[in-house]
């Protein structure tokens, strides 16, 4: 039996691979906007990004957080988490909150993503005795 050089895709892998790697795209009607409430409406969070964000490099991101009134929030307790649904693994990185920087402002550092398509970053917030998840989609070219 010949041996198969590392280009060989049998045909009916073909179709699988595609939809693992790229092949579809981001499910429509999802919300990419970079400022938004809580799942449960407990908090104002929005996110920016020191530069633009590139595939493979590391980011720092500020995130802002006010309470439902719009008042600053101070020393929450926040996690990062996320990943890509549609291939079913998370970051590739551990991002975390590193630092309060001020008037409702953390400091996320670690963040990376190393391949185009949809990704989701959930932040789960703890401050003053209420917890409150908020996801945000990218959707990167790459």
């Amino acid at each position: 039996m010949p041996v198969l050089g590392p280009r060989f895709m049998h045909p009916l892998m073909a179709g699988r691979m595609e939809s693992m790697h790229g092949g579809s795209s981001a499910p429509s009607g999802l919300d990419y906007a970079t400022e938004r409430s809580t799942d449960n409406g407990a908090f104002q969070v929005s996110y920016a990004s020191e530069d633009a964000i590139a595939i493979n490099q590391i980011h720092t991101w500020t995130l802002h957080v006010e309470t439902a009134d719009g008042q600053p929030v101070e020393n929450a307790t926040i996690t990062v988490d996320g990943g890509m649904p549609q291939h079913g693994h998370g970051l590739p990185t551990a991002p975390q909150v590193t630092e309060y920087l001020g008037d409702g402002d953390y400091l996320v550092e670690g963040m990376k993503f190393q391949m185009g398509g949809w990704w989701e970053v959930k932040f789960n917030i703890t401050a003053s005795d209420v917890t409150d998840t908020i996801t945000f989609n990218l959707n990167l070219e790459g």
